[in-house]
């Protein structure tokens, strides 16, 4: 269906409502692979998913109707594969900045992209690229946000946290997608003019626990440490002892402290 209430030059200008599916993104690799004319920007958006994922194949809950769960069909084809990680930065940014114009204060991105407020997990991305060869054929964003749930099974989702529960009222997914497309093209834009040093810059000083001390798990054991950059090509660098480490996904744990 088309539609004609978002303020954008292409995402979310064609947007597809399902009532349930496995996941949007899956729903999206089917289009894809079934060589359906698809328009850059189209966005697959679903009241209810069974088989929502986070990365590292996490199973992502979310209660039917009160969250956002959409994934954005993007041809990133100018970006070398090797700075992939950049139209992570670009996503990243966009879902930040669209939620701060909701809550004020407090969001920041948790790397690679979590999205927190606080200690509180409110959301999340999922980036599947198919290539062919050395180049992009298209890249598939699935993106999960607590909306207007407010209970959470501990057991899958600890220390999460949503906008209503935030804000203490509900909010609108229909705008609230508006304005996350709005911000996400934004800085899409930006990726396409290669404008790569404003997008790191941007990403690491809304960086969850940047250049704070913080605990982590690395190789099953406690370290101290401070993140004090993001390489390009996505590592994470600690400062621990005294000494820089990077650190690849999964290959570090962030160990949280409240309670």
């Amino acid at each position: 269906m088309q539609n004609n209430t978002f303020s954008t030059l292409f995402v979310g200008q064609n947007l597809i409502k399902l009532l349930e599916v496995d996941s949007t993104n899956n729903f999206l690799k089917v289009l894809v692979s079934n060589s359906e004319p698809l328009t850059e920007g189209t966005v697959i958006m679903a009241d209810k998913q069974f088989a929502g994922r986070g990365q590292q194949n996490n199973v992502w809950h979310a209660e039917p109707g009160l969250n956002l769960t959409f994934s954005i069909y993007l041809k990133p084809s100018f970006l070398p594969v090797a700075k992939q990680f950049l139209l992570n930065i670009a996503l990243s940014i966009g879902i930040r900045n669209a939620l701060g114009r909701f809550v004020k204060n407090g969001i920041r991105i948790k790397w690679p992209n979590d999205i927190y407020y606080g200690d509180q997990k409110l959301g999340g991305v999922l980036i599947e690229n198919i290539l062919s060869g050395a180049t992009y054929k298209a890249s598939i964003i699935g993106i999960g946000i607590n909306v207007n749930q407010v209970h959470f099974d501990p057991k899958q989702l600890k220390r999460a946290t949503s906008l209503g529960e935030i804000l203490q009222q509900d909010v609108n997914l229909i705008e609230l997608l508006a304005e996350i497309c709005s911000h996400i093209e934004k800085q899409y834009l930006k990726l396409k003019a290669g404008n790569y040093s404003q997008l790191m810059e941007d990403y690491v000083n809304g960086l969850y626990k940047f250049n704070e001390p913080a605990a982590y798990r690395q190789n099953g054991e406690v370290i101290e440490g401070r993140i004090i950059e993001v390489t390009e090509s996505g590592l994470l660098g600690v400062l621990t002892n005294g000494a820089l480490k990077h650190y690849n996904f999964k290959e570090i744990e962030f160990l949280n402290n409240t309670p």
